[in-house]
């Protein structure tokens, strides 16, 4: 018996789990490609976090999430890229709780993208289904 006979899904649920994934995906992509270009906003918003206000690093952790982002989108890898954008997520949470951001709408961002990441890949891929099995 293989993984997908094992765990069934239907077919609402596999296409709210590549909606979900959808959102991850498009909202990563702007994230990194925004850090691509040197733009003044992006460097005065890192300066403010903390990060020093230089394009190049701006220019490394947009490339990381892009990177990243593409291997969650491709199903043979989107655990790989689930797990490297969990923790690109952990490191903005991160960020946002050393200089004292609102709890909720800044510091948990992450998580709520993260809930929604997992939640996606958990619908739409039978071998995390398998990983975590919830029952009735």
């Amino acid at each position: 018996m293989s993984i997908s006979e094992a765990v069934p899904v239907s077919n609402g649920a596999l296409w709210t789990g590549r909606a979900l994934s959808a959102v991850v995906v498009l909202f990563m992509i702007f994230d990194g490609v925004i850090k691509l270009p040197p733009l003044d906003i992006v460097t005065q918003t890192m300066n403010g976090l903390g990060w020093p206000a230089d394009p190049n690093i701006a220019r490394l952790i947009g490339v990381i999430g892009l990177i990243s982002t593409a291997l969650y989108a491709l199903p043979r890898t989107s655990v790989l890229g689930a797990i490297l954008l969990s923790a690109y997520m952990g490191g903005a949470i991160s960020a946002h709780v050393r200089i004292g951001n609102p709890l909720f709408s800044h510091t948990l961002f992450g998580v709520y993208l993260g809930v929604i990441l997992w939640g996606g890949l958990y619908l739409r891929d039978p071998r995390v289904r398998a990983l975590m099995p919830f029952s009735r």
